[in-house]
């Protein structure tokens, strides 16, 4: 009796397999086969940017920026990185973006004797001009959370401090959505950003509350797409390897 127990177990297995071979539309996986649209197919070189992003510097051509004030960018360039002089004001993106995928690496002085809190490697990433992640120096620099190194500064505290010690290069990988505004200027959807920093989660779509202010509650007045700007802080940090996907 053993042989014939086994036999009628085997068929009860493969039942399934009888009934979706057999042509049954339910169990057909065809059904569920979806063939497009086809996604474009994007080159992710090691170390560059993907094949469809805009290089916005890399490490010698400034051309795609310009001073706050208008003309030329004032920072340095140098072993391929644009390096901030103090004094000579912030520079933005010549052309203006919406939803992006931005990314930054930046450095912040090796030399902080007789610099700390914020006045220690301090700049920022002004999205659309007026939402600032920040830029810092927060190894073993301790200062208000909400203005550390990629906060959205006095918005939104990082879930974690993923800073690198002052000199060593560090990264922000950014995904920005931008608020809307209906024709008669009200808010219908604010600002979202996403941030890794060095590779570690620190904004997981934080929602923002409106521009960035110093002082004072932030708030949402309309507006349009902008430039992307990196500010100029008093402090040597440098910029390179920057690039922006249009979302």
């Amino acid at each position: 009796m053993i042989r014939p127990l086994l036999m009628a177990a085997c068929l009860l297995a493969a039942a399934p397999a009888f009934a979706q071979s057999s042509g049954e539309p339910a169990r057909d996986p065809t059904r569920t086969e979806v063939w497009t649209p086809v996604p474009a197919v994007v080159a992710t070189p090691v170390g560059g940017a993907p094949s469809d992003a805009i290089v916005l510097f890399d490490g010698k051509d400034t051309s795609a920026w310009e001073s706050e004030q208008g003309g030329r960018v004032p920072w340095t360039v140098a072993d391929g990185a644009m390096t901030v002089v103090p004094g000579s004001k912030g520079i933005r993106t010549t052309q203006k973006f919406c939803d992006v995928q931005l990314h930054v690496e930046w450095r912040t002085p090796t030399q902080t004797q007789g610099f700390d809190g914020q006045h220690r490697g301090n700049s920022g990433i002004f999205l659309q001009e007026v939402y600032e992640l920040q830029v810092l120096d927060s190894y073993n620099n301790p200062t208000y959370p909400n203005g550390q190194a990629a906060s959205l500064y006095k918005q939104a505290i990082p879930l974690v401090n993923a800073s690198r010690a002052p000199g060593q290069w560090q990264a922000y990988d950014i995904i920005w959505k931008a608020p809307r505004f209906s024709a008669g200027g009200g808010l219908t959807s604010p600002a979202r950003i996403t941030v890794l920093h060095n590779g570690v989660l620190v904004q997981d779509d934080t929602v923002l509350s409106g521009k960035t202010e110093y002082i004072g509650a932030p708030s949402y007045a309309p507006h349009d797409c902008a430039p992307i700007y990196l500010q100029e802080h008093d402090s040597k940090v440098s910029y390179r390897n920057i690039w922006v996907r249009a979302l």
